[in-house]
């Protein structure tokens, strides 16, 4: 109930109806073991913030690396598919490095896994990709290759709703 102070639920209900692709996509977070939840509401924009809040990143968004250009260049051992692909699949984003720390302020979340976060422009030109993860207490932001992939990397997402 941490999570939930002040939402307005008939709102929340009503919003969500509203928009039949957004359930659809809280539906595909929740298929691909994301726990989505409502960890906010975005004043600017009147949106809800779903965030995936599954205690690790979500089991079926695993073993992916970060983007499309990034598995083009694999040559062998290519994952099944990109984190930035899914999420746009799905119709949600990557969170970004302060959304998953915002994340990480509700509950102790990624302590076995990573998770890919949106990553600027420049890093990535130069072929990097940035993650994610909570370790000793402290929330870590890293950086690998973007075609890099590994059975407990994955990504959590954002659903504006």
């Amino acid at each position: 109930m941490n999570r939930h102070k002040g939402v307005d639920w008939a709102r929340v209900q009503a919003k969500l109806e509203a928009s039949p692709d957004k359930l659809w996509s809280l539906s595909e977070m929740e298929r691909t073991g994301g726990e989505p939840d409502v960890v906010g509401f975005d004043r600017k924009t009147g949106e809800f913030l779903f965030y995936d809040c599954s205690a690790e990143t979500p089991k079926g968004r695993r073993s992916v690396c970060y983007d499309r250009a990034a598995l083009d260049a694999r040559k062998e051992n290519k994952p099944k598919d990109s984190a930035v692909d899914m999420a746009h699949a799905m119709g949600v984003e990557l969170l970004t490095e302060e959304e998953y720390r915002a994340l990480q302020k509700l509950g102790e979340f990624d302590t076995k896994t990573s998770s890919w976060v949106q990553t600027p422009s420049r890093i990535r030109e130069l072929g990097g990709a940035l993650f994610c993860d909570r370790r000793y207490d402290t929330v870590f932001l890293y950086h690998n290759g973007a075609d890099s992939y590994y059975a407990a990397r994955g990504f959590r997402a954002v659903l504006r709703v």
